[in-house]
């Protein structure tokens, strides 16, 4: 029997929310709905925009809890590209970076070549203790190329 993919990522979620003893309330549950999928990367608002046509009477604040409860289990990524919204990333069991279009907004999950090499060494990380690499390549997508959108201007 064929199970499509989200469907399937959704469900190993809720599994995973349940082992760990959280609460699956419907709010809950439709959020988590919402972010399924390949290269998912919405802000909250669009998170809650999808969430209210299923179950209308979600309310905003909900979803913001929701999303900082599962960033916070490491089970969405928050995504900050330095301009607009923060993103949120339900890609979390396989280690990426992102690819982000300065001209629209797009963002796409990558796996750069090289990147699992990388290596910051030890008298440049200045007593830190390194927890994790987050790389983000920034471009024109194709689209924008083609309308030749312009580029915001750079902060100096």
């Amino acid at each position: 029997m064929f199970v499509e993919p989200a469907v399937e990522a959704v469900d190993a979620l809720v599994e995973r929310l349940k082992r760990r003893g959280w609460r699956l309330t419907a709010q809950r549950r439709v959020v988590a709905e919402v972010l399924a999928g390949e290269h998912v990367h919405l802000t909250a608002d669009e998170v809650y925009g999808r969430a209210r046509r299923r179950l209308p009477e979600i309310s905003l604040a909900t979803v913001y809890n929701t999303l900082n409860e599962l960033v916070d289990m490491g089970e969405v990524l928050e995504i900050a590209t330095g301009d607009g919204p923060k993103r949120y990333d339900p890609n979390t069991t396989v280690a990426h970076h992102h690819l982000h279009c300065v001209s629209c907004g797009a963002l796409r999950d990558v796996n750069p070549e090289g990147a699992d090499r990388l290596v910051l060494p030890p008298r440049q990380q200045h007593g830190f203790e390194l927890l994790d690499v987050d790389i983000v390549f920034r471009g024109r997508c194709p689209r924008c190329r083609a309308g030749a959108v312009a580029a915001p201007a750079a902060a100096g």
